[in-house]
């Protein structure tokens, strides 16, 4: 089993930043990936950007150039740092770490965290 704690979400005017955290405990060490999804109001929810074990990211079309996730791997932790914020980045923020043995292990998802930009 994984854990995933995250924090950083708020209320911010637009053209912010904010920067979200994930800490991951537990059974790490058959992560293969960790990730941002949000799911906006009314939406589905969708990928905003990953980071596999390699050090590869991928990000979303609209948020390439105001979004950079980075890692730590001493503290398996894993950040969103969001700048030049929209209204339409609100969302709920989740955190997902995923498996090399999914669907028997994982994935795991955080309890998600706000994000309002207001305009």
């Amino acid at each position: 089993q994984v854990q995933l704690v995250e924090s950083g979400g708020g209320l911010v005017q637009e053209g912010g930043s904010l920067r979200l955290s994930c800490t991951a405990s537990g059974s790490i060490v058959g992560l293969r990936a960790m990730g941002w999804y949000r799911q906006p109001p009314g939406k589905q929810r969708e990928e905003v950007a990953t980071v596999s074990v390699s050090g590869t990211t991928n990000y979303a079309d609209d948020v390439k150039g105001r979004f950079t996730i980075s890692r730590d791997i001493a503290k398996n932790t894993v950040y969103l740092q969001m700048d030049s914020l929209k209204p339409e980045d609100t969302a709920a923020y989740y955190c997902k770490a995923s498996s090399f043995h999914e669907p028997v292990v994982g994935p795991y998802w955080g309890q998600g965290t706000q994000v309002t930009v207001s305009s």
